[in-house]
């Protein structure tokens, strides 16, 4: 047991009136007077809902950890925050990161605790509870639920990815209802979440390359042993974290951001990648910006061969060595003596790390694509940036000049996109507007819109596609995403009209509105936002407060940290 005084101590350590309250009512749950004699209290910050199924599993995997704090003299202690599903949460899930990273800053602030460890694994879980623990600043480390096994289908296997190749084929007439179902019931057969390099996996491998979690955290299925293993190691090591008084401040340099941009671009990893990692560089205090995305990120190959930008699964790629293997294979990329939760570095963690599989993980030597990563270009659609996956685009796309097919909101996408009478073809620029942070509120997943029909049943398979909202991490397609400045806050993405010119340029970071200025100026003129009809509680406050996508779309009040302190004594 740890001599030193902790946090937690202002609570359970306190005399007369103060400290019978805080103990007696703890003791009601059965907790011995020695508990709280100076043991380190460790809070277990647990996402798990079962109205998000990625997490449903959390409440299992906290006994783990709890064995481990225990072990290690710590005193585990489990709270709930918000949990946010992606597959179930209207209108996006994004919309309430930021209330989530509120929940987790105040919950941990407000409690005796002197660590916390951080339960997370569906999309915006993650960067929700990096964000506020970073705003506490008390030792932390994530444990990740880990993803689903792989589904299988026909004889073939299946991920997330695939849900839109089915939707196109349901829509054509190539499945039928009852195979349509079929494969529903065979995409998710395990506990976890999305067995593919999307947004989940992207968040679990972007923990482990900043050092905030233990070795191999990314990719170990949820339903297999090592992960409860992992999760007990993670219990004891962050009562360790306390007495070393090891912080993410002390973790999250500049240097440790640069890795995880240059790694995730190592494992296609997912667009929506920018916008959490911004935010928690915000919150941390290090200096990161859009074009690092670019800068670091185009100087590394693409070794990851998994769903969406390749073929196989996060099942295979934990069999085939993990991210230990592909951090050990970029070490000449990377700074790889900064510290991480284990207290060893990066380099200490990764050196030799095994590659099982050449064809899930390859070398640097022999990538399976030379410059990945994501592109960040520029334009008068686009000052302040925008985004594209190149490794999930066809190359034949990257330089491009079409019409514009324009698409007001997502409500006159969804009315218009299969009418037969759209006047579109495969040359189109579809534009969808006002889907940004402010705009739908809450920058939606709906970037990567679905094709029109008309287009899909002459066998075409992709289509340049622009808007200011966001692509699910497990799609794919030649989509510029996070248009800065967005559409509702008066960006030129607003002034866009139908069969306007549009020019795609990828290899010069270009992305131009050929639209004359004076005309540019004069529609401008004439531009009113929509009015939204949220006038109240949460969502007025996201709207008025929340930053732009090149920022991190954080609210501008929770950029920076507040630390721990409580201001006041609640008796």
């Amino acid at each position: 047991m740890s001599e030193k005084k902790h946090r937690s101590t202002d609570w359970f350590g306190k005399e007369g009136k103060d400290g019978f309250i805080y103990r007696a009512w703890m003791k009601n749950q059965g907790f011995p007077p020695d508990e709280f004699d100076g043991k380190p209290v460790i809070g277990i910050c647990n996402t798990w809902s079962e109205l998000t199924p990625c997490n449903a599993h959390l409440r299992d995997l906290a006994e783990a950890v709890k064995r481990g704090i225990w072990e290690a003299g710590g005193l585990p202690l489990e709270f709930p925050v918000m949990s946010l599903g992606e597959t179930l949460i209207r209108p996006t899930a994004m919309l309430y990161r930021n209330l989530v990273s509120m929940d987790v800053e105040e919950s941990i602030r407000a409690n005796p605790l002197d660590g916390v460890v951080l339960m997370c694994g569906c999309d915006k879980t993650t960067p929700s509870l990096v964000m506020g623990a970073c705003s506490v600043d008390i030792p932390s480390i994530v444990v990740s639920g880990g993803p689903m096994l792989t589904g299988k289908f026909k004889g073939e296997d299946i991920g997330t990815t695939d849900v839109w190749r089915f939707a196109e084929e349901y829509k054509v007439g190539a499945l039928n209802r009852e195979e349509f179902r079929a494969a529903e019931g065979a995409l998710c057969r395990s506990a976890g979440h999305c067995a593919v390099m999307g947004t989940a996996s992207t968040m679990a491998s972007m923990v482990e390359s900043l050092g905030l979690s233990l070795p191999g955290n990314a990719a170990i299925p949820a339903v297999d042993a090592r992960r409860k293993v992992l999760a007990h190691r993670s219990g004891r090591r962050i009562v360790e974290m306390v007495d070393e008084e090891l912080t993410p401040s002390a973790i999250l340099s500049r240097d440790a951001f640069v890795n995880a941009v240059k790694v995730n671009a190592a494992i296609g990893g997912s667009t929506n990648f920018i916008v959490h990692l911004m935010a928690i560089a915000r919150r941390i205090g290090a200096p990161l910006e859009l074009d690092d995305f670019d800068r670091y990120g185009s100087e590394v190959p693409l070794l990851v061969n998994l769903k969406p930008s390749g073929e196989y699964h996060m099942e295979e790629f934990y069999y085939a060595g993990g991210l230990p293997a592909v951090i050990a294979e970029l070490e000449e990329y990377l700074n790889s003596d900064i510290v991480t939760a284990n207290g060893k570095t990066l380099a200490d963690n990764n050196r030799g790390a095994p590659c099982y599989n050449r064809d899930v993980i390859a070398s640097v030597d022999d990538p399976f694509q030379e410059e990945a990563g994501i592109t960040v270009v520029r334009g008068n659609l686009c000052p302040e940036g925008a985004v594209i996956k190149t490794s999930a685009a066809s190359e034949e796309l990257l330089q491009h000049r079409g019409p514009a097919v324009v698409f007001e909101n997502i409500e006159d996408y969804h009315a218009r996109i299969d009418d037969p009478d759209l006047e579109v073809d495969e040359d189109s620029v579809l534009v969808l507007k006002y889907v940004g942070p402010k705009g739908y509120p809450g920058m939606a997943e709906v970037g990567n819109m679905g094709l029109p029909r008309k287009i899909l049943d002459r066998g075409v398979k992709d289509m340049v596609r622009i808007s200011d909202g966001r692509m699910s991490g497990t799609a794919y397609g030649t989509a510029f995403l996070h248009v800065a400045p967005e559409s509702y806050a008066g960006g030129n993405l607003a002034l866009v009209q139908n069969g306007d010119m549009i020019e795609v340029d990828v290899k010069n970071k270009r992305l131009h509105l050929d639209v004359p200025e004076k005309v540019l100026e004069q529609r401008r003129a004439d531009w009113n936002p929509p009015v939204h009809d949220f006038d109240r509680g949460y969502v007025r406050l996201y709207i008025d407060h929340v930053e732009q996508a090149h920022l991190g779309a954080d609210m501008d009040f929770l950029v920076g940290s507040s630390g721990g302190e409580v201001k006041r004594e609640s008796h």
